[in-house]
C-alpha cells in the first residue's frame, strides 16, 4: 500500500536528471566507467570550495537526483538497468557522506499494473520518490477521468510517493490541466508536479490551493526558474544542472535570500545558454557535457534509433551557446 498514513513532502531546490551514458557498439550497455564519473561530479556538485552550500531550508542545500527521466533515456532503459543505476546512486553518494540524498526514479509505463510494479522495483532499489508520465500509448481513450484514475490507483498503491510528470511534448499531447492537480493534489500519496508544459500559471494556481509541504510545482526547465519561484514554484527539474548545478543553485539561493537583482543577472545568462540544451536536444545535451566535462566522446550517443549528434556545424553552434556559462560555474564553485 502506498504511504497513506501520512505526507512525506518534495524537497524543494534543484533535481538533477541524470543522463545515461552507453558504450557506442553494437549493444549499447550502459558505460558504467562514465556512469560513475557523472554520477560523482552530481553528487558533489553541493559544495563550494570544500564547505558546504548551506541554506535556509536544510533540504535545499544541495541538489537532489532523478534516474531514469527524459533526459535518462527512460524509455529505453530495462527495469534492472534502472535498479542498478538507482543503487549505484545510493553507493557513491554513500561514499561521499550524503547516505540521504534525495533519489527520484522514472516509473512510467503503458499499463497501471506496469508502473505500479516498477514503483516497487524503484523503493527496493533505494529510491525516494517515483516520477510518473501519463500513459499514451492509448492517448486516443485517456480523457481528463481516466489520467487522473490512474494517478490515484497508483498511489493508492505505490510504496513511494508520486509526483506528476506532466509533458505533453512527449505523451501525444496529453495534458494534465489545473482542474485536474486540484483534485489530484488532495491524494496523501501525490507529493507534487514537475511541469515540462511550461506553463507558469498552474505553478500558481497550485500555490494558491496547496502549501508546499503538502503539493508542490517544480518548473520543468531551469530558463524559467526564477519566474516560476515568483508564483511558489519550489525549484526546478532541469538537464541544464548536468552541466551546470552550482550556478542553478545559485539562482534558487539568491532567489530565497532576497537578492533578486542578482539572481536576475544569473537567471538572463541561464536562460540564454539554455536554448542550446533545448535546441540540441538529448544528444546534443549529452555531446557538449561530454565535450566540457572530458568524457569521451564515444560514449556520448544516445540508444538508437535516437541519431547520433554528428553535424560539425551543429557541433560548433551547442559549443558556443553553451560554454559562456562555464566561467559562472567556476566562480561559484570556487568561492
Amino acid at each position: 500500500m502506498g504511504s497513506l498514513s501520512g505526507r512525506k513532502c518534495f524537497p524543494p531546490g534543484i533535481h538533477v536528471p541524470t543522463l545515461t551514458w552507453f558504450h557506442d557498439d553494437s549493444t549499447q550497455e550502459i558505460d558504467w566507467q562514465v556512469q560513475t564519473k557523472h554520477i560523482e561530479f552530481l553528487v558533489n556538485s553541493g559544495l563550494h570550495g570544500g564547505r558546504l552550500h548551506l541554506h535556509l531550508d536544510w533540504l535545499s542545500y544541495q541538489d537532489k537526483l532523478v534516474i531514469a527521466g527524459t533526459n535518462g533515456e527512460a524509455v529505453t532503459l530495462a527495469a534492472d538497468e534502472k535498479e542498478k543505476l538507482v543503487k549505484t546512486t545510493r553507493d557513491i553518494a554513500t561514499q561521499a557522506g550524503r547516505p540521504y540524498l534525495t533519489i527520484t526514479m522514472g516509473c512510467s509505463g503503458q499499463s497501471t499494473r506496469d508502473v505500479i510494479a516498477e514503483t516497487l522495483l524503484a523503493k527496493a532499489a533505494g529510491a525516494d520518490f517515483a516520477l510518473v508520465l501519463v500513459p499514451s500509448y492509448f492517448h486516443f481513450a485517456m480523457d481528463e477521468e481516466a489520467i487522473v484514475s490512474f494517478f490515484e490507483e497508483l498511489a493508492d498503491a505505490s510504496p513511494l510517493p508520486v509526483l506528476i510528470y506532466n509533458f505533453p511534448g512527449i505523451v501525444a499531447g496529453l495534458d494534465v490541466n489545473s482542474d485536474m492537480l486540484s483534485r489530484l493534489g488532495q491524494h496523501p500519496n501525490i507529493v507534487g508536479v514537475k511541469l515540462t508544459c511550461g506553463t507558469i500559471s498552474k505553478v500558481a494556481r497550485v500555490r494558491a490551493q496547496f502549501t508546499p509541504d503538502s503539493f508542490c510545482a517544480l518548473a520543468g526547465q531551469s530558463d524559467w526558474l526564477m519566474p516560476a519561484m515568483s508564483v511558489g514554484s519550489t525549484g526546478a527539474i532541469t538537464g541544464v544542472a548536468n552541466l551546470y548545478p552550482r550556478v542553478c543553485i545559485e539562482i534558487f539561493d539568491l532567489y530565497q535570500a532576497g537578492k533578486l537583482d542578482k539572481a536576475q543577472a544569473l537567471q538572463l545568462k541561464l536562460a540564454t545558454m539554455e536554448w542550446g540544451f533545448g535546441k540540441g536536444g538529448i544528444n546534443g545535451t549529452k555531446f557538449v557535457v561530454a565535450t566540457l566535462r572530458g568524457y569521451p566522446l564515444e560514449s556520448c550517443h544516445c540508444r538508437r534509433p535516437y541519431p547520433k549528434y554528428s553535424d560539425v556545424k551543429k557541433q560548433e553552434w551547442i559549443y558556443s551557446i553553451v560554454r559562456p556559462l562555464l566561467e559562472e560555474e567556476t566562480r561559484i564553485t570556487n568561492i
